[in-house]
């Protein structure tokens, strides 16, 4: 197989969590991130933080399905996880000098910038949902996480029909958009 082949492979099989992709992609790249982030201020444990952020980068990128990797995965990892390690001393004011490439590198601040996004919405929309309150945010969880249908909320809850349960479900959800969007104004998480 050509290793272009197999690359894509890799990814295709990245994007559907196939077990032996992942362990693939882990075991091909992992040590070169810990020795980078090791010779550059880190330890073993943000090592493996900044390798499984980047795996999370490129998991995201495969499963958007318009994604066109134009190098080697070991690059883009490389790439990502410098990028991260970069971002992440800065932040702890342990800044280095810029870190010099044994691989090629190719840019990556446009992945790692919608990463940090989507990051932060998730937590805003975690602190929405704990701010929700009962029995919303019960219901919501059993509707979207738990994937009961209408007939069974409505027996669980107390509700005469599973009409009323998801009358509820719309009125929790609308509660909810107005939470988020209130944290999401503020950017910060904070009302």
């Amino acid at each position: 197989m050509k290793p272009e082949n197999n690359e894509k492979a890799l990814l295709q099989g990245l994007a559907v969590n196939d077990k032996k992709a992942v362990e693939t992609i882990y075991r091909e790249n992992y040590n070169m991130i810990q020795a980078l982030i090791i010779n550059n201020n880190g330890s073993a444990d943000d090592a493996k933080d900044i390798f499984q952020e980047a795996m999370i980068v490129l998991y995201e990128k495969v499963r958007s399905g318009t994604f066109e990797l134009n190098c080697l995965i070991k690059t883009y990892v490389y790439s990502v996880s410098k990028r991260l390690w970069l971002k992440r001393l800065q932040q702890l004011n342990r800044y280095s000098p810029p870190i010099e490439d044994p691989e090629a590198s190719v840019q990556v601040d446009d992945e790692i910038e919608e990463h940090e996004k989507r990051d932060a919405e998730f937590e805003m929309m975690n602190k929405a949902i704990g701010s929700l309150g009962e029995p919303c945010k019960s219901l919501l969880e059993a509707y979207y996480l738990q994937k009961q249908n209408m007939q069974v909320i409505a027996a669980n809850f107390g509700y005469t029909n599973a009409d009323n349960a998801k009358n509820q479900k719309y009125k929790c959800l609308m509660r909810l958009k107005k939470i988020f969007f209130a944290h999401y104004k503020n950017g910060n998480g904070d009302e």
